[in-house]
């Protein structure tokens, strides 16, 4: 198969959503399938596009041996609400010519990764002009989070003619598939007809994150005492992660000497952040480390600890879950006890109130005296991983169904 892939994101970003992008295209390409990226420099989650690469021309790579397509990217040093839609405007603008441009290479299949939603018009034209399939993958239902979280205040008389507009676009896809169940239901609510909609999970790559049978190096690395109970969050630090209630928790437990919060990460909040535990001696922040020290950071962990807000519930499904996991640590998070990760994942992970510190700080101590039950809980979530998260099971079982839609005439078919 000729497979282009459009995406905001992609690798060498080392979190979220170009992680995941760039191994489904190394998976694809691996597989004997010839492929092409459409995306931007890479910037997240720094919010600064990379030293080698350019904001403001058109560039060509190679990547692994996949041509990647870098288009012009204004990225805002400040992102809130109205600069994040101008930033994913301007990627929607500089890729439309890339997509046209493609139209000799004869794509088989067109794969659209929102929240770069924006620019699913230009790959629906191309797919019309190439006569080829068109699948949308959405992992961020931005639009529906942003006004959730009241992201968007000036513009919320809009969001009717925003929803309308989004669920029409995705209705001309071939396929739409999302991350989580819930997410799913959202789909079907958006008027999405479920014959076209697909469960995409994400995963992890247990060759490269899995318990390690010593006690990281990394603690060392970085002065971190063996005695200390690790409280680790490592991903991404912006406003959809609620990190002010580990500040919170943090100085609940600020007498509890043996516990120690690692906050591993770059992003938007993470200088506020700072600035809110400066006056703590149970943080300590660390920067993004590199692929080749993921597996060490996850396994430096005694607890993860996985916050979320609540107006973002369901609206989402964290992507570093599935590394906290495969590393045979717990996790704790903050969810309500009728969302998908309670329901569906409560007898593996412990499950604690959003916005609630005291009770985040009480999860803590209990796993904080018990080595026997970090054990147990962390020995059900590795053995979930391998069951169901895996990368050779998902992207394997994606593989065959882009196949099929490629394949079969009738597939997809849009009516």
């Amino acid at each position: 198969m000729r497979v282009l892939i459009c995406g905001l994101n992609f690798a060498p970003e080392l979190i979220g959503i170009g992680k995941y992008t760039g191994e489904l295209a190394q998976f694809l390409s691996e597989h004997g399938n010839s492929i092409r990226v459409v995306t931007t420099p890479p910037y997240y989650p720094h919010w600064k596009i990379q030293a080698r690469y350019s904001g403001w021309h058109y560039t060509k790579e190679d990547w692994n041996g996949i041509t990647v397509y870098r288009c012009p990217l204004w990225v805002p040093k400040k992102p809130s609400g109205i600069k994040r839609i101008i930033h994913l405007f301007s990627f929607a603008i500089s890729s439309l010519p890339m997509l046209i441009s493609q139209v000799p290479w004869k794509p088989d299949l067109v794969f659209v990764v929102a929240p770069a939603l924006f620019s699913s018009p230009g790959a629906i034209l191309l797919s019309w002009i190439s006569d080829c399939k068109t699948w949308l993958h959405i992992q961020d239902f931005e639009l529906d989070a942003a006004f959730r979280m009241k992201l968007l205040p000036g513009i919320k008389i809009l969001q009717p003619l925003a929803l309308f507009i989004e669920s029409s676009v995705m209705r001309m896809f071939h396929k739409v598939s999302t991350i989580s169940k819930r997410m799913m239901e959202l789909l079907e609510q958006k008027r999405i007809p479920i014959g076209r909609t697909v469960l995409f999970p994400n995963w992890v790559d247990t060759r490269m994150i899995y318990p390690l049978a010593e006690s990281s190096p990394m603690c060392s690395r970085f002065g971190i005492q063996e005695s200390k109970i690790v409280v680790l969050y490592s991903g991404n630090m912006g406003r959809k992660q609620g990190l002010g209630l580990l500040i919170q928790t943090a100085r609940i437990l600020e007498e509890d000497e043996d516990i120690l919060f690692v906050l591993c990460g770059e992003g938007a909040a993470r200088h506020e952040l700072e600035i809110q535990a400066q006056d703590l001696h149970n943080i300590k922040f660390l920067p993004l480390q590199p692929t080749e020290r993921l597996n060490e950071l996850l396994n430096m962990a005694d607890i993860h600890v996985l916050p979320q807000r609540s107006d973002a519930a369901d609206l989402v499904m964290p992507s570093k879950l599935t590394g906290m996991l495969a590393s045979g640590k717990p996790v704790i998070t903050t969810a309500s006890p009728d969302t998908e990760l309670a329901l569906e994942l409560g007898a593996i992970i412990r499950i604690v109130p959003p916005d609630d510190a005291f009770a985040l700080a009480e999860a803590l101590r209990y796993f904080a005296r018990d080595k026997a039950a970090r054990e147990h809980k962390g020995s059900l979530g590795y053995s979930f991983v391998l069951q169901h998260w895996t990368r050779d099971r998902v992207l394997g079982d994606i593989l065959v169904k882009f196949e099929h839609l490629v394949h079969t005439p009738e597939a997809g078919k849009i009516s």
